[in-house]
């Protein structure tokens, strides 16, 4: 049965058998809320991976980070012949490098992308045409606490129950100050819940990585009249 809001609220206070008068809800939101940023800084799920296109400006070396970044996973240039050259990152002190004239564009496609601040990455060298760029990140989910989903459920709520129920319950136990073997229990409960998500990811990207993002550059080999 897949979780709403109000489901996953009535499991927790079922399980631990406490009412509503210790779990109010603003508790309650705050346990699934850390149990979903848990499971989400433990591991990538497909249904975070998104994709935002812009446009370079001529002589501006800066690139605006999407809002709802969490994890880059790669930064795509579009060259005038339609070309796909995708940006290696650097460090800052390296991109610096390329900039001896600030604003000034420069005579090669952009090949290097650094993080500058919370808000803008910076590519070298600067654009000297509006290329296509394509930033494939993984960004922040939306809470089951939020409005727009508390009712219809989320990615985890709806396909894996068990794990946000377990990793919930190690809040609310926590909480308490509980039984030290409770909270043990569903410590490994989610745990274990937290391996079969995992080997539920990465086995489907196995099966499909050709439509999983993955860089693939072609391997130069010398031809064997050339040995």
């Amino acid at each position: 049965m897949a979780y709403t809001l109000t489901n996953l609220q009535d499991d927790i206070k079922s399980y631990t058998e406490v009412d509503s008068t210790v779990f109010t809800e603003a508790v309650l939101n705050r346990f699934i809320q850390n149990a979903e940023e848990r499971i989400f800084r433990s591991f990538d799920a497909d249904m975070e991976r998104h994709y935002a296109t812009s446009t370079t400006i001529i002589g501006n070396r800066y690139v605006t980070i999407p809002s709802d970044l969490r994890v880059i996973r790669y930064v795509q240039l579009k060259d005038s012949s339609g070309n796909q050259v995708y940006l290696e990152q650097r460090d800052p002190s390296y991109i610096a490098t390329y900039y001896d004239t600030p604003g000034t564009a420069s005579s090669t496609l952009p090949k290097y992308y650094a993080n500058w601040d919370e808000n803008y990455w910076v590519i070298a060298p600067t654009p000297n045409a509006a290329y296509e760029i394509t930033l494939a990140y993984n960004k922040n989910p939306v809470s089951l606490t939020d409005a727009t989903k508390s009712a219809t459920g989320t990615y985890l709520s709806n396909k894996y129950q068990d794990l946000i129920l377990y990793a919930s319950l190690v809040n609310a136990y926590a909480y308490l100050k509980g039984p030290q073997d409770m909270l043990q229990y569903y410590g490994a409960a989610y745990k274990e819940a937290l391996e079969t998500y995992a080997t539920e990811q990465i086995g489907r990207r196995r099966r499909n990585e050709y439509q999983d993002g993955v860089i693939r550059l072609p391997i130069k080999s010398e031809s064997p009249s050339s040995y």
